[in-house]
């Protein structure tokens, strides 16, 4: 974003005090909170200012389809937390998923992607990438003799959530970034379920991570955003033309909201997590409740891994529900403080039925080829007291 006067954060700030603080530009009033600056365009001194900003010889602002003072600290904060170079905004996580992999291809090239992923996401795998003649080989994410059989020459990236939309299914980023890399791919991450709090997949050598800021990082239902997050080089020549000229700008406002979600994401994921790992222990252990997927359980395929990659567990659980879909309807119907909701990351816990929401599009076989059976239910573990969340979830799985 324009820099104008903007002072940086000290590298030696810890997430926690970069979440609060980073990025932060004061206006000359002084404000100890962030100034929400809604304006969608901007003036200039003489005609001469105007003509060296468009030609990229004078750092200023121009337009807020291209840039805003309020958007531009929200993703330099999000990009310090994350450790990235860059970051820009997006209206909706959608909207960053989409962009970080059109931003990149073209007509004859090859993406390779996990196939358990956000209903949403496997659209644009699906139906859109094809329909603009890019190819697009499936694979299933945590084996890696998969993804090295499906890396070639012309194999532009991959693609994969850790841990996947709703299976919680936890992908080995350092192994898959390697095999790319190999074959002169990127790797496009979206880390929406874990947030910077838990999991930071550049460390692991992703290329670009994208996030649904809809979710944890505001934390609480109130508004809609995304970013991609990237090397300076990937974010100023590849997607910021495409983000320029397309038009999925984050409106300041919301960048506002973000900004504030960010001052408290650890200590609310952090709460996530711990509410989380009592409900699993919980739920393995309830005799109605015939499988549990939780990254924090030993039980989990993939525990060691998510252990190594994670910091916690997360906050999200699934689980199946004896008597298939009429058990898990009778199930969430007699939730009293849990939420019936598709979204996810909210204060309040929230769950729902994947195979008739979120992924009810897909084919039937593809469904439980990925796990997705009709018991299968999705919790996102909120903040209110974890015994009343676990006498709600009792008192519903009883009438089971």
């Amino acid at each position: 974003m324009a820099d104008n006067g903007r002072r940086k954060s000290p590298k030696g700030w810890r997430r926690r005090t970069l979440a609060v603080r980073g990025g932060q530009a004061r206006s000359n009033f002084g404000e100890t909170s962030e100034a929400l600056f809604l304006t969608s365009g901007y003036v200039y001194a003489q005609a001469e200012d105007a003509e060296a900003r468009f030609k990229g010889e004078d750092d200023g602002f121009i337009y807020s389809r291209f840039s805003n003072p309020t958007v531009g600290m929200f993703e330099e904060r999000i990009a310090l937390m994350e450790g990235a170079e860059r970051a820009m905004a997006t209206a909706t996580g959608m909207a960053a998923v989409n962009a970080s992999l059109m931003c990149q291809l073209k007509a004859g090239d090859h993406v390779v992607s996990a196939r358990a992923l956000f209903g949403s996401c496997r659209y644009i795998v699906d139906d859109i990438l094809p329909r603009f003649g890019v190819k697009v080989t499936l694979v299933d994410g945590p084996d890696l003799d998969q993804w090295r059989k499906a890396a070639r020459p012309g194999t532009v990236c991959g693609f994969l959530e850790s841990p996947s939309n709703p299976m919680l299914e936890v992908i080995d980023v350092k192994a898959v970034a390697g095999i790319l890399h190999e074959a002169g791919a990127k790797l496009v991450v979206d880390n929406a379920f874990t947030t910077p709090a838990l999991q930071r997949p550049m460390e692991f050598g992703a290329d670009v991570v994208v996030y649904s800021a809809t979710k944890h990082i505001d934390g609480q239902g109130r508004t809609l955003g995304g970013a991609v997050l990237a090397g300076h080089a990937f974010i100023e020549n590849t997607l910021k033309p495409y983000l320029r000229h397309t038009g999925p700008s984050l409106s300041p406002f919301n960048a506002w909201v973000l900004l504030k979600g960010l001052e408290t994401l650890d200590l609310r994921v952090s709460q996530h997590c711990a509410n989380a790992q009592k409900i699993a222990e919980a739920l393995a252990r309830h005799g109605k409740v015939t499988r549990t997927l939780y990254p924090g359980l030993a039980s989990h395929p993939q525990h060691a891994l998510a252990m190594k990659q994670m910091d916690a567990g997360g906050g999200m659980i699934t689980f199946d529900i004896a008597g298939a879909k009429a058990g898990a309807f009778r199930f969430l119907n007699a939730l009293k403080i849990v939420d019936i909701s598709n979204n996810l990351g909210d204060s309040k816990s929230l769950i729902t039925h994947p195979a008739t929401t979120t992924h009810q599009r897909i084919d039937v076989k593809e469904r439980e080829a990925l796990g997705i059976h009709a018991g299968t239910v999705r919790l996102s573990a909120g903040l209110e007291d974890v015994d009343d969340l676990l006498d709600d979830i009792h008192q519903a799985l009883a009438k089971v």
